[in-house]
């Protein structure tokens, strides 16, 4: 879909929210539907070429509203209210496309929720390419027993945020299981590209996860917020959170069909957000979802090959996907200033990460636009603020 063919979407879907939103009331509050209904009516897997826009409206209507439970019916009078206006979604409409993420650099989901969950973390060495492995993971589990620790559960990274390295979950996983050890995948950049077969080695071992995550709204041509979880067991989440107060409960919940979202999560509502999914899944197809990754990949490999070319930089990490990891060589004050001159210069904007104690640039093929020239005149406009830098030392 380019900018015209969304200018002419994005009006029609205008008019189809207002109508839906005039008409609302002439539907029924509440879906007469059995449980597992959508089965039958959608396919198992993604289409592999792009689907015309409007068969999928039309599935709009046929396959998504029948199911819905209209919360902005006048008729809706259970629970509290659902706010809804048109300015609020125009506004959402404008976040959307803004795609602003809203956090500060190093995150650290994982180190927060050993915080909330108040039990000690350990962080377990890597090897030289960034990636645990089984060895090093033993090892630690053996020491933390001996110390009357009980290790119970162990995050694995498919693709991590400093360098995009992958663990090796195939030794891992085993050691895991032995051990009662819940273990997750994190793979909230890379776990898109594994739709490419080429990329699927990579995920070797995932049998043995008990837990695996990855980000559509990173990768996969999918707006913040969308992650999408898979459990081995869900009933060792469900078991965790569920919750039936009187207010909540239903004919069907006991029924085995049903897939009840709120106990698999702290908040009690969410997002429609499998909606964005499936629109992208069909607009793109597998192909085009595809051609997207292996794009931006050949785009890292690119500017890669502009940094081996000069002799003043190194690259500090395998390039696997679309992230390269290069700094100046010499000391980390260098890349310091250095990084300090790019982003003062509010041309490009790049972070930095640390590997092996040395301060390191981060360059992330990111957005869906990004081109060849953008690549070449992001370089140019390194190597120029480097030649920059290197003279204002020398005087």
């Amino acid at each position: 879909m380019d900018a015209a063919e969304f200018r002419r979407r994005g009006r029609e879907m205008v008019d189809y929210v207002a109508d839906y939103l005039e008409n609302i009331e002439q539907r029924p509050v509440y879906p007469d539907l059995e449980p597992g209904y959508l089965r039958s009516l959608i396919p198992t897997e993604a289409p592999l070429e792009p689907e015309n826009y409007e068969d999928i409206m039309k599935d709009v209507e046929r396959v998504i509203m029948p199911g819905v439970t209209h919360w902005h019916s006048p008729y809706f009078f259970a629970y509290f209210p659902a706010a809804s206006s048109y300015p609020a979604m125009l506004a959402d409409m404008l976040c959307g496309a803004i795609g602003c993420i809203g956090f500060s650099w190093a995150h650290s989901s994982v180190e927060r929720a050993a915080l909330i969950g108040g039990v000690m973390m350990r962080k377990v060495p890597t090897d030289k390419s960034y990636a645990v492995t089984g060895d090093m993971l033993k090892k630690m589990v053996e020491e933390d027993r001996a110390a009357g620790l009980i290790p119970f559960y162990f995050c694995a990274t498919l693709g991590t945020t400093p360098s995009c390295a992958f663990d090796d979950i195939i030794t891992l996983g085993p050691i895991c299981n032995e051990e009662n050890m819940w273990m997750h995948i994190d793979a909230a950049y890379a776990g898109s590209a594994f739709i490419c077969p080429e990329f699927r080695p990579l995920l070797n071992g995932v049998e043995f996860a008990d837990s695996f995550n990855f980000n559509p709204h990173k990768w996969l041509l999918v707006n913040f917020d969308c992650s999408a979880m898979w459990v081995k067991k869900r009933a060792d989440i469900i078991g965790a959170f569920k919750m039936e107060p009187l207010y909540l409960k239903h004919e069907n919940q006991e029924s085995g069909l049903v897939t009840d979202y709120r106990h698999w999560q702290i908040p009690l509502g969410r997002r429609f957000r499998s909606l964005k999914l499936w629109f992208v899944f069909r607009m793109y197809g597998i192909k085009g979802l595809q051609a997207h990754i292996r794009k931006q990949v050949a785009l890292a490999k690119e500017f890669e090959s502009l940094v081996r070319a000069d002799k003043r930089f190194e690259i500090c990490a395998e390039v696997i996907m679309g992230l390269v990891c290069f700094r100046l060589k010499g000391p980390n004050e260098l890349n310091q200033n250095l990084l300090t001159k790019i982003t003062n210069s509010k041309q490009i904007h790049l972070v930095p990460c640390q590997l092996s104690g040395r301060f390191v640039l981060r360059f992330a093929i990111c957005a869906r636009t990004t081109e060849s020239r953008h690549i070449q005149k992001a370089w140019q406009h390194i190597t120029q603020l480097t030649f920059e830098l290197l003279q204002e030392l020398r005087h």
